[in-house]
């Protein structure tokens, strides 16, 4: 997973959520479909997608998936 579009596939097939471009950027609240159980499947998922470990911490003090995006890709 390198850009967006890959991570938006992600959320999109694995996780069945309903997301757009236009969603990414957008508080969780706004996000169709997102409740919290989707954060702890996310983090599994990126972990088992990228190949590393994403701290719980660093997620939850994340306003959008665009953070959680970039969290993975720094990682």
């Amino acid at each position: 997973m390198k850009t967006i579009d890959d991570f938006l596939v992600l959320l999109q097939d694995d996780l069945g959520l309903p997301v757009t471009n236009a969603d990414v950027g957008a508080g969780f609240d706004q996000v169709p479909g997102w409740d919290s159980v989707h954060l702890l499947s996310l983090l599994t998922l990126l972990e088992r997608t990228t190949g590393r470990s994403l701290p719980l911490a660093d997620a939850l003090e994340a306003d959008s998936l665009e953070e959680i995006f970039r969290l993975a890709v720094a990682a």
